[in-house]
């Protein structure tokens, strides 16, 4: 099998998992939390953690490029969401909350942000 057409299996494989368990967790946490954007946020965080920490590895050579790609780009590409949350975005913009959306927005970027670092902290000195 060609190296591309590998890959793209990899990615593939990674993929199913994580958007079902992405599906799974937002639509359990929905009842519990108002609105279904926390859900995504929940999920996008620990995605960053895990993309964190996978980048690490791969970067310190003892994670295999195909692992990375199943792993990394498959399972937590898949379990993140950047379109979602956008549309979540701009939904709270367009219902007239625009301090809704500039808080998610910020507390998703800062919370990914840190959440990614840590992950990679302990890939790369853990």
């Amino acid at each position: 099998m060609a190296g591309s057409a590998l890959e793209a299996l990899l990615v593939g494989i990674g993929a199913i998992p994580g958007a079902w368990l992405r599906l799974k967790a937002v639509n359990h946490f929905e009842p519990m939390v108002p609105k279904k954007h926390w859900g995504t946020f929940a999920v996008n965080v620990i995605a960053c953690f895990g993309l964190g920490l996978v980048l690490a590895l791969y970067q310190s050579c003892s994670a295999k490029t195909g692992l990375a790609l199943l792993i990394g780009v498959g399972f937590f590409g898949s379990l993140s969401t950047f379109s979602t949350f956008a549309v979540e975005l701009l939904n709270e913009l367009r219902a007239g909350r625009p301090f809704v959306s500039l808080v998610l927005a910020l507390a998703s970027i800062a919370a990914g942000l840190c959440a990614a670092g840590v992950g990679y902290g302990l890939g790369a000195y853990g």
